[in-house]
């Protein structure tokens, strides 16, 4: 039986693997090479920081990549930029109508603000994406405002962002293309105070094609 969520991805696939639940991950992705994100049941908030492999002080800019499209959301077609004003990579195809790039990333400092302090120990996207980070040598420093895939964070008449319900559903993904070679952080958002994650994170897909 074909795997529908291959479909589409017409070259080699070079890595496959199931990111569980509120973990972390990290991979190097060559320039020309695709990754697809799926999420497998649906709802699940992808929380995703971009480094270049060459130098890593060059990483995802929110502030850069909303100015080059003039949206504060990402579409099929967005160039993710980074600080030095370069395409790191292309949202190639989604099929999810928009992501978020302006709600960062949960934190226990936050959670404790927002939810209460008896939320101060529940594990948290920043706790992720610096135990993936610390692998290469980068810090908390290195953590800048991330891309939330999947999630929705609408913007209020009266400037005010929201947490609502995501705009996704199983198996539905999004296709970044590399335009030059990069590091993806991940962490699998292990959010279960707001309902970016269905207050139920589970697991997503990482597929890489050459």
């Amino acid at each position: 039986m074909s795997d529908p969520h291959l479909s589409g991805l017409s070259a080699t696939i070079v890595h496959d693997e199931i990111v569980p639940a509120r973990a972390p991950w990290l991979y190097h992705i060559a320039k020309g090479q695709t990754l697809r994100i799926v999420d497998l049941e649906g709802n699940q908030a992808v929380d995703f920081l971009l480094y270049s492999a060459a130098d890593d002080a060059e990483r995802y800019s929110a502030q850069d990549t909303v100015a080059a499209q003039g949206n504060l959301f990402l579409r099929t077609g967005t160039k993710l930029m980074s600080n030095e004003g370069r395409p790191m990579m292309t949202i190639a195809a989604s099929a999810v109508e928009y992501h978020d790039t302006i709600g960062g990333a949960c934190s226990c400092e936050s959670n404790t603000l927002r939810y209460g302090h008896h939320t101060k120990s529940q594990h948290a996207c920043v706790e992720n994406f610096l135990e993936a980070n610390l692998l290469e040598g980068r810090g908390k420093r290195d953590i800048v405002p991330n891309i939330n895939f999947f999630m929705n964070v609408p913007v209020e008449a009266d400037g005010a962002l929201g947490i609502v319900d995501g705009i996704s559903a199983p198996g539905l993904t999004v296709d970044l293309y590399a335009d030059m070679d990069v590091i993806v952080v991940v962490s699998n958002c292990p959010q279960i105070n707001n309902p970016c994650n269905a207050f139920n994170p589970t697991s997503v897909r990482m597929i890489v094609a050459a």
